[in-house]
């Protein structure tokens, strides 16, 4: 497309003033890499990374002048950003870097537009579109990122064992964009991270998590856990998947590949939700199954409360991580603990005591719970997951009535503990507490509605039982 057609990006008026900018200043300046490489692959990106064979805060601190917007300036590392008609508009001076073995940052000098292209990780981001008036929009590709993006492959510009040695978070970075793109890693590329996997040790977790996260949200995730897996890497980023790995059999017996099994769930959830912590739950469901495996010869291989010891484990591999301790921590610990509930309902008599339990725990989380129960139905034979889908339709519409119904999702029971304690004048107690689970349990199993005057009743018998009296 030329860039004079108003769809192209560089039409836009920000640019010609960057480049009367750097014109009347006699230096160089390029659009570089993601924008540049999204263009081409027609996918959205507000993120532009400008670079100026000079000073990249000069250039930015005149354009926001010009703009009359806020320019923040991050002198140590050189850079400046402004933000311009929806996008975010980083500066940097043009640089060649030089890494040493046990950290990785680099030593940072001053270079040439070619210096800067043989920095960069992958071919398809060293792209560049020139901003100089004499050469505006002429496209720089000195390693052939174009024609990596033709054959749909993710290569390094120079040897891939030093790329990889000097940062080890690029490993990451090659599977996370072949997992996001759909691209093939190069084999000499492919090779190098195997060699270079122990590397990844010297990453901190927070930039290793960005790059998972990116992973986990992919349009097919499992693309990037298979490359992680077949590289070494899974083991060393994230060991509780990778011991997921395998099949064990004994006589007739043998259970499911967990690994694989948990890759197809995640795509699953993935075809119908863009929700990361969803999708994290997906990952995170049969975490305990290497821990909870038994063998029984009646009945081959079980992993008896592998969804209770599971949601345990959430926390720990969320703080390893440096996933959030929050309630999104919370929301996949509540999916891993409840992801059998609707299984089990599906499979036998759906009880409207069932359901009402359901509801009452999974909360305003219970579609996001049968997205995640549907997904784990992966079994190749197509009747055995019609029936399992034809009976959690079932389960849905039983959902919908006693919703209606009874008004149990997230209910309070009627009585609160308070009352109890002002009508009765006793102090904190187990009799308190043991009124307030029977009431509540009452209305689960549909002994009584969700009503006041109902659970009130109930309360004056229970404690007439406990001889309780009330306050005359």
């Amino acid at each position: 497309m030329n860039i004079t057609d108003k769809r192209h990006p560089l039409a836009a008026r920000v640019f010609r003033r960057i480049q009367r900018i750097v014109d009347d200043k006699g230096l160089q300046a390029f659009v570089i890499g993601g924008f540049v490489r999204d263009y081409y692959l027609r996918r959205p990106s507000n993120d532009i990374d400008v670079v100026v064979i000079g000073s990249g805060i000069e250039v930015a601190e005149a354009l926001g002048r010009e703009l009359h917007t806020k320019v923040s300036v991050f002198k140590t590392f050189g850079t400046a950003m402004l933000r311009c008609d929806g996008w975010e508009i980083e500066f940097v001076g043009a640089r060649k870097e030089s890494y040493s073995r046990d950290s990785r940052k680099p030593v940072v000098e001053e270079g040439t537009i070619d210096d800067d292209q043989r920095r960069r990780d992958f071919t398809i981001n060293a792209l560049a579109w020139s901003l100089n008036d004499a050469t505006f929009g002429e496209l720089v590709d000195p390693f052939d990122g174009m024609g990596d993006m033709e054959r749909l492959i993710i290569r390094t510009p120079c040897d891939p064992d030093i790329t990889f040695d000097d940062d080890p978070l690029r490993m990451l970075r090659a599977v996370r964009f072949a997992s996001q793109l759909g691209f093939d890693i190069y084999p000499d590329t492919f090779d190098a991270i195997q060699r270079n996997a122990h590397r990844i040790e010297i990453v901190s977790k927070e930039r290793i998590i960005t790059e998972i996260n990116k992973i986990v949200l992919s349009p097919r995730p499992s693309i990037g856990f298979e490359l992680l897996e077949m590289t070494g890497l899974l083991k060393l980023v994230f060991p509780e998947l990778d011991a997921l790995k395998g099949v064990e059999r004994r006589g007739s017996h043998a259970h499911k590949d967990n690994f694989r099994h948990t890759l197809q769930v995640l795509d699953n959830v993935a075809r119908h939700s863009d929700d990361l912590w969803l999708r994290w739950a997906a990952l995170l469901h049969d975490i305990a199954k290497p821990a909870t495996k038994a063998y029984d010869p009646k009945i081959g291989w079980t992993f008896h409360g592998h969804e209770v010891l599971g949601s345990k484990m959430v926390p720990s591999i969320f703080r390893t991580m440096k996933l959030p301790l929050n309630d999104r921590m919370k929301f996949v610990q509540k999916m891993v603990f409840l992801h059998l509930r609707p299984i089990v309902l599906s499979e036998d008599l759906v009880t409207d005591s069932a359901v009402r339990r359901l509801l009452f725990e999974a909360g305003d989380d219970v579609e996001h719970l049968m997205t995640l129960c549907e997904a784990d139905i992966t079994s190749g034979i197509e009747s055995k997951v019609k029936r399992y889908l034809k009976n959690f339709e079932l389960v849905r519409r039983k959902m919908a009535d006693i919703e209606e119904k009874d008004r149990v999702r997230n209910f309070q029971p009627p009585i609160t503990g308070e009352l109890i304690m002002s009508t009765y004048g006793i102090p904190p107690c187990r009799e308190i507490g043991d009124i307030k689970s029977i009431i509540k349990d009452a209305i689960l199993d549909g002994q009584i509605p969700n009503e006041y005057d109902a659970a009130y009743a109930l309360m004056e018998r229970l404690a007439e039982e406990r001889g309780l009296k009330k306050i005359q």
